[in-house]
């Protein structure tokens, strides 16, 4: 939507349809330093964080507010068991999605240009994941009586921007604790997870924390939300309109009125019809995007309450793992361009090996057991186009496995080529020049008068062995260091 704010807005010219629920996850991806997971780890824990295990049903209701639970065994039941083992991982299971979680229950409020809004952040997450990626996410309620659905956008657009981009982002001021924030990256880093910053890792952003996966996230997070509907007199149901706005966060224009950032209707008609899920339909819509990921609904409270937890639940863990998806295969694309290819050696076989442990742990067709969360999922993957990205990977590891092939194979004639000239000219050659003088106690006065030949044969035969020598060595470390790092990789 930033490029939409330096354009005229569209306004709605519809009545603006109130709230009764607006719950927001934001969800902030980032890369962590190499080696420094466990540290990390107990740096969490000791600020307050606990690790979350499945078996604590104590936890099933202290992250998300009052009067919602999120199911450990209806959550466990939703993956299949190969998915349930990387997302709720045991205590010693590195190779999966560790999550650390806690309360906050924190009353702050947000100035807008135009209004502001009071909100609390209930809780916060912070996963850490294999290929050095981690997951922060943070648990928002707005609290505002008929909080009109435009503010509530507004509200998780300017949230949602860590850096200032805009003229409504230099405006938008966070105040909480007695303290003020001119910038949500500061009440973030600063503030709410204060631990975090220093293993961030900023080698691709010239140390722009707020900015470490350059080819995925542009300083904005990523949005879940539940919007809970109160319809205004006259309308029947939940226009296209208002899927489009909440898909694309639109908010309020820059003279504070509701607007939208499309004006063509069939466009607007197919948009939705791509990018949403309308199984529940006219009462409550999914709208998924590669920023946002919303479910609209004018469902009583008590159907309201259990999508709430469904979005809190294994919708929340389901947009997480297409993420994660998303985020790997443009590493693994990342690393394949920067490749040298006629020099990074290790760096190939460190890739393929990358490569065949994400597919074979982390990348399965089949994820989901029911049907409506097995859509959704599938939705999600389409929108984030991880099944194209995997093609392409899969191309790359066909294309480096042939390149391997060859330059082994060109490597092996090499050294047989070297060794076989050295044992023939060396052991031939050398042996009926030079080696009665290399028998017993060597006479070493003898060499000085050698002919210019067996000066050469004695060179061949002390060079032939060292070679050997050498090739026997370097092959040894080489194979040392292969090792070293797949138990690396394989550990990480």
């Amino acid at each position: 939507m930033v490029e939409q704010q330096a354009e005229q807005a569209n306004t709605t010219g519809q009545a603006d349809p109130t709230l009764h629920t607006a719950l927001l996850q934001f969800i902030f991806p980032f890369s962590i330093k190499a080696g420094v997971d466990q540290e990390l780890a107990a740096r969490l824990q000791e600020d307050g964080f606990t690790r979350f295990f499945l078996d604590n049903k104590e936890l099933e209701s202290l992250y998300y507010g009052e009067g919602y639970c999120v199911s450990h065994e209806k959550m466990e039941r939703s993956y299949l068991p190969f998915a349930a083992h990387v997302l709720f991982p045991r205590e010693k299971d590195h190779d999966s999605f560790r999550r650390f979680s806690r309360v906050n229950n924190l009353p702050c409020r947000l100035e807008m240009p135009f209004q502001s809004a009071g909100f609390r952040i209930l809780s916060t997450d912070v996963f850490l994941c294999p290929f050095e990626l981690g997951f922060l996410t943070l648990r928002v309620a707005i609290e505002e009586e008929d909080l009109p659905i435009s503010t509530a956008l507004e509200f998780a657009d300017r949230f949602r921007t860590l850096e200032d981009v805009s003229y409504k982002d230099e405006h938008t001021f966070i105040h909480c604790s007695k303290q003020r924030f001119d910038r949500v990256e500061d009440f973030v880093f600063k503030h709410l997870v204060t631990v975090l910053e220093p293993f961030l890792d900023p080698a691709e952003t010239n140390g722009a924390y707020f900015e470490t996966l350059p080819f995925f996230v542009d300083e904005r997070m990523l949005v879940q939300a539940f919007y809970g509907l109160n319809l205004p007199e006259g309308q029947d149901g939940i226009s296209t309109e208002l899927l489009y706005r909440a898909s694309q966060v639109d908010g309020l224009d820059l003279e504070g009125r509701p607007y939208i950032s499309a004006s063509n209707p069939d466009y607007i008609k197919q948009y939705t019809r791509n990018h949403g899920y309308s199984r529940w339909a006219p009462d409550t819509y999914y709208m998924t995007n590669e920023q946002t990921f919303c479910c609209v609904s004018r469902a009583r409270p008590d159907i309201a309450t259990q999508l709430v937890n469904q979005m809190y639940g294994e919708y929340y863990y389901g947009l997480l793992l297409n993420i994660f998806h998303k985020i790997v295969l443009l590493k693994l694309a990342n690393l394949h361009s920067r490749l040298r290819i006629n020099h990074d050696n290790d760096e190939i076989e460190n890739l393929i090996f990358l490569i065949n442990k994400f597919s074979a742990k982390f990348y399965f067709l089949e994820l989901i057991t029911q049907s409506q969360g097995r859509e959704i999922f599938y939705q999600l993957r389409k929108v984030y186009g991880n099944d194209a990205l995997f093609d392409e990977v899969k191309m790359t590891l066909n294309d480096l496995f042939q390149y391997q092939d060859k330059f082994q194979a060109k490597r092996r004639d090499t050294l047989l080529m070297v060794l076989t000239v050295f044992t023939v000219v060396s052991g031939i050659y050398g042996m009926n020049q030079v080696i009665e003088d290399l028998k017993g106690n060597i006479d070493w006065s003898v060499m000085l008068e050698y002919s210019p030949f067996e000066y050469l044969a004695l060179f061949l035969t002390f060079s032939g062995i060292a070679v050997s020598l050498f090739l026997t060595l370097r092959e040894a470390w080489v194979t040392i260091k292969s090792r070293r790092k797949k138990r690396h990789y394989a550990k990480d």
